[in-house]
């Protein structure tokens, strides 16, 4: 069964794709695929920046899905706006508003949530819906050093 960790961000931190890019890099490091749902072409292309800007001297090997043939090798992360290549099935790291669809055949799902509280209501819903299905959650939250904190309950 798809295991759900969300990772709540600091109170006022709207950075969501720092925490999603340094997610993403722990994954790589773990020998996981990955694929990042994103909300719009825009948000897209930020994350994209991100992860060539994540750390000085890092690289994250990833591409734009899509939805047409990639190149080989396929690199262990994608992102997009749609459903991800059948072989993606490691990792989801969600950044939009919705359970996506597709959630389900991904061992574990990560929800991003922005640390502004007008933006928590939607992944409050999402967490309700996961938890409704008898889903197994994790939350974390982020320290003021930049690390996570498992919150129980």
């Amino acid at each position: 069964m798809t295991r759900i960790n969300f990772y709540i961000l600091a109170s006022g931190n709207a950075q969501t794709l720092p925490a999603a890019c340094a997610l993403c890099e722990k994954a790589v490091d773990a020998g996981l695929k990955i694929y990042a749902h994103l909300p719009s072409a825009a948000v897209a292309s930020d994350f994209d920046s991100a992860l060539w800007t994540l750390r000085q001297g890092s690289f994250i090997p990833h591409e734009h899905y899509t939805g047409s043939a990639l190149e080989m090798p396929i690199p262990p992360v994608l992102f997009g706006q749609g459903e991800p290549p059948e072989d993606h099935h490691d990792v989801l790291i969600n950044l939009g508003l919705e359970v996506p669809a597709f959630f389900s055949r991904f061992t574990r799902v990560l929800e991003v949530v922005s640390g502004i509280p007008e933006q928590r209501k939607a992944s409050r819903q999402r967490y309700a819906y996961y938890r409704e299905r008898g889903y197994p959650l994790a939350l974390y939250e982020q320290t003021t050093s930049g690390g996570w904190v498992e919150r129980k309950g």
